[in-house]
């Protein structure tokens, strides 16, 4: 069973046994839903929560290793060095993020939080930023900002705590699934508008590896896409590197 605090600044999703709390994640979700709702379609609320949940779960993976990767990126760039692969060993992912900036640090400075987010994504290593710029993460950032949503949406993620000791990556994975099929229920969108990306290997390692593209031929049962294949497979993908 998950536990969960709404009050103050974090929501710990943390567990007990090996079952997940949906009631826990469903209560973060609607929070986040009352927050959108309005300036926001309810079809279009999976196009904020997906990708804020991503964000967050990357964000607390890399929070370990964030000061050794600035460092070694420091010190590659002084030297004219191509860094990758210095920062994926820095890491100890198999991605990384240069910025500086992390949700949490967003939260100081209000008034230039757009920039400072979309910054803090482009941060992060190429097959990172192809999974945000799938979701078009940047149209959002910019929707939120317009909406004046912006700041209290990276709040409220800001304040999950998804790291891999509170969350392992299985129960990632359900949670994630579980944010997919509620985005379902949101939305009868054509199946073009729902994101597909290609299952990287980072995606599995964290568990969030469920973005998939849905088969609305097989009566809108889930499926996973192959991306290399071009096939739909009837199953979601479960991360098995724990």
């Amino acid at each position: 069973m998950y536990a969960v605090s709404l009050s103050h600044e974090r929501l710990d999703m943390g567990y007990r046994g090996n079952t997940l709390n949906h009631q826990n994640l469903s209560s973060f979700i609607w929070s986040v839903a009352d927050l959108l709702r309005g300036d926001y379609k309810q079809s279009d609320y999976g196009k904020v929560i997906l990708p804020f949940t991503v964000l967050r779960r990357l964000d607390c993976v890399l929070e370990p290793t964030k000061a050794k990767v600035l460092a070694e990126y420091a010190a590659k760039k002084k030297a004219g060095l191509n860094s990758d692969p210095f920062l994926l060993r820095a890491s100890g992912q198999s991605f990384y993020n240069t910025s500086d900036m992390d949700l949490r640090k967003l939260m100081g400075d209000q008034d230039h939080i757009s920039q400072n987010l979309y910054a803090y994504v482009q941060g992060f290593s190429p097959a990172v930023r192809e999974i945000f710029d799938r979701f078009n993460f940047s149209t959002q950032i910019d929707k939120l900002a317009k909406s004046g949503l912006l700041y209290l949406i990276t709040e409220k993620f800001a304040g999950i705590d998804l790291h891999p000791e509170v969350v392992d990556n299985h129960e990632m994975g359900l949670a994630f699934e579980e944010l997919i099929n509620i985005g379902y229920h949101w939305t009868n969108f054509a199946d073009n508008e729902h994101v597909s990306a290609k299952p990287e290997n980072f995606l599995s390692n964290v568990g969030v590896d469920s973005i998939y593209k849905r088969d609305y031929r097989n009566h809108g049962r889930n499926a996973d896409y192959d991306a290399q294949k071009g096939q739909h497979r009837p199953q979601f993908i479960r991360p098995q590197r724990l």
